[in-house]
């Protein structure tokens, strides 16, 4: 449906999860990739994996909070591959703790990978997607726009995330950048869903709360990551779009208190 070729594709956090099945279907599609992460094996699997898929990737060590790291992979990929036509920002943290329960550390530590992590990601790479037709998709979440317990933390910089995304679509509209968000909702086999819903009692109650009755998978994402970046989309800039299933609609404020109980009885029991 899409054809990458001769484009390249920057996936900042894809070297797993959602964020590595985007990259992987750039690649797909014909695209050259590259991905960064703090984590020099996971870098390391995620090229290999990428280059096994026919696609030239190449990848950097990087952690989001580190503005000077981050400036250097964008650089070390406009060395590598030339011109960048679409960014994917999707580095993020998250553990489920109620606010009272939440050190300012903790706290911290998510602002830091997902809102600032952001900022450095965006910043660094404006220098080379300053051109019409270049592309920008930042990963968001649900907690951006769905208050949920025990996630005041992710609301707060996730909701940040978005009007980032809003904001630049504003400043940089007129050099031909486009900007938006996209809201996963649950997906199967990724780290935060393995957070979320640890048992498969609750991921089944996951599931049954998605009005279409099914969680995603890591290409459900990746294709409207794909129509983002293409033509396609070429007059949509500013959006925040959920690919949840309908979940959004109906998730219970609530919906994470029998994991917050279960992870307190856990505590007490360890003493």
């Amino acid at each position: 449906m899409f054809d990458y070729a001769g484009k390249t594709v920057f996936v900042a956090g894809g070297t797993s999860g959602i964020n590595l099945g985007i990259a992987e279907a750039f690649a797909e599609a014909g695209a050259n990739v590259f991905v960064f992460s703090r984590r020099p094996e996971k870098v390391e699997a995620a090229v290999a994996k990428l280059q096994n898929l026919g696609a030239k990737a190449e990848g950097a060590i990087a952690d989001v909070r580190d503005v000077d790291a981050v400036t250097a992979a964008f650089a070390r990929a406009a060395e590598t591959f030339g011109e960048i036509d679409v960014l994917v920002s999707g580095a993020a943290g998250n553990f489920p703790a109620r606010a009272n329960d939440l050190s300012s550390n903790g706290f911290r530590a998510v602002m830091e990978i997902d809102l600032l992590g952001t900022h450095h990601v965006m910043t660094a790479a404006y220098q080379h997607l300053r051109k019409p037709g270049a592309s920008i998709v930042n990963i968001s979440a649900p907690q951006a726009v769905v208050a949920m317990t025990g996630q005041v933390h992710v609301c707060a910089a996730k909701a940040g995330v978005d009007m980032i995304t809003k904001t630049l679509a504003l400043e940089w509209g007129e050099e031909g950048i486009r900007i938006n968000s996209v809201i996963p909702g649950p997906i199967d086999g990724t780290e935060g869903m393995s957070r979320l819903a640890p048992t498969p009692e609750a991921m089944e109650e996951v599931r049954k709360s998605v009005p279409m009755k099914r969680v995603g998978i890591p290409r459900d994402v990746a294709n409207l990551c794909m129509y983002l970046g293409s033509d396609f989309a070429s007059y949509l800039t500013g959006a925040v779009i959920p690919v949840d299933g309908g979940w959004a609609l109906n998730m219970p404020g609530t919906a994470l208190d029998p994991i917050l109980d279960h992870i307190a009885a856990s505590r007490r029991a360890k003493g």
